[in-house]
This record gives C-alpha cells, structure tokens and sequence, in this order.
C-alpha cells in the first residue's frame, strides 16, 4: 500500500495544478492545493484498507496514540520548491508503532523513482536494494554532504558547519527538501547529510531508509537512532559518519 501511494503521489504531483498557493506560518512557508490533495487521498486510502490506523499528516494534522499504529505523511516536502518551480520535492510516508518506525517510503517526485524500507527486511530504490558496506573511517575530502535551512534561515552555528566542510575540501548542497537529503546518502548521493530540526513527518521514513541500508544515523549527543528525541539528525555513510559528526557537533558547540 505503502509503495502504491508514493507512485500515485510522484505522479499527482508532477501533473497536477498547483492551485490556490497560500502561506501559513509566514510569507516563506507554503501550502498548494497538491500538498492537500495527496494528504486527503492518504488518508482515504489509509482508513479505507487499514481501520483503525491513525494519521498524523503535516497539513491536516493529527496525534499519535500508545500501542496505536501511526502513519506520518508529508504529501510534499519541499513545497516552496515545489510554488517556485523548483522540480526538487518528495513524498514521505511512515508506519510507527510508538517510536518504532515499521514501514517507509519516500518519493522522488521528479525523478519518479521510490525508496522503500522495512524494518529488519532492508531498504530499496525501484525494487533495487541499498547496501551500504562499512570500511574504515576516512575524511571528508572530495565528498558532498548535504543540510538544510531552517525554515527560510540559517541554523544557529551553520556558518561553522560550512566552513569546516570547506576546510576539509567537502562541498555543502542546500536542495530545499530534508526528505531527500537525508535519504540521499542510503543511495550513495553524497556522504551524508545534517538536519537541524528532526520532526517524524518531514524525517522518519527516509532515516528508516537509512538504517535499513546500512547507514549511521545519529542524534546531537552521537547516539545511534532513527528517532531523536529532541534536535537533529545526522544520516551518514558508515566511512564518513565520524568525520561528519565532528564538524555537526563542533558547529553546534559554537552557536
């Protein structure tokens, strides 16, 4: 059902109208009659094969409950991308049980390809799977890692990040969408990536992705999880994952 929905979503949203573009928290965040669209027909389809599952969706809403199993959606992360005519925007979907993550797919939309992970089962893109082998520690040197603003700003201390990857020869993207970055590394897109502010919406199904290929996830304080229980996320290749987490955390000790 999972993977059924990020294909019909990177397809609707590819093609369908963008509608009545509107703002919410203020005059950068955006909300477009795709991201309500896909929402609602996950919901539909949600209620309709699975009663009793809750949704908890980063338009409509919604709250988890103990013991209950919870599926968290973004119909489309990236939506600024996405009212500017920036063809770089994803489809994140996860089932949890609690704070065990279940399921995940995460939607390429302008790739029209789908990432998928099941716990203890692996990870994969179109059908292929994501391996990830571990090595030695190296550097950073010649790579790319990937962050992401927060909301339309800077986050505190990322002045510091950038100029330490910029000293160890390391090139910073900023796409505009944390789903992708933060999954991008399980692919082999860049050696990892940083988000400041994790939320299981916008994060969980690709850091789900990441732990089933193999990859490191780590939380502010360096500890190994998928859902940190406050701050940010670290998703790396194993062979960059100390390197990188160095940088994060010496950036942020400055802020």
């Amino acid at each position: 059902m999972a993977q059924e929905l990020a294909e019909w979503a990177n397809e609707f949203t590819r093609s369908a109208d963008l509608g009545d573009v509107r703002t919410k928290a203020d005059a950068a965040d955006f909300v477009t009659a795709v991201d309500l669209a896909v929402e609602k027909h996950v919901r539909e389809v949600i209620a309709e094969r699975l009663p009793g599952h809750l949704v908890v969706g980063e338009e409509l809403g919604g709250s988890a409950r103990s013991g209950v199993p919870c599926w968290y959606v973004d119909p489309v992360d990236g939506t600024a991308n996405l009212a500017n005519g920036v063809p770089w925007t994803a489809f994140s979907l996860a089932l949890a049980v609690d704070r065990e993550p279940l399921v995940a797919v995460v939607g390429d939309v302008w790739r029209g390809q789908v990432f998928a992970a099941a716990a203890g089962q692996g990870a994969s893109l179109d059908g292929r799977p994501l391996e990830l082998a571990g090595g030695p520690d190296t550097g950073l040197e010649g790579t790319i890692v990937s962050t992401e603003l927060l909301n339309q700003s800077p986050w505190p201390g990322m002045d510091v990040f950038v100029a330490g990857l910029r000293d160890s020869f390391c090139t910073t993207r900023v796409m505009g969408s944390g789903t992708l970055s933060l999954a991008g590394p399980a692919a082999g897109r860049g050696a990892g990536a940083v988000i400041e502010r994790y939320s299981p919406i916008d994060h969980l199904a690709a850091a789900l992705v990441v732990r089933e290929a193999g990859g490191v996830l780590l939380d502010d304080d360096g500890v190994e999880t998928v859902w940190p229980e406050s701050g940010g996320i670290l998703a790396a290749r194993p062979e960059h994952a100390a390197a990188l987490y160095a940088l994060w955390s010496t950036a942020r000790r400055s802020a």
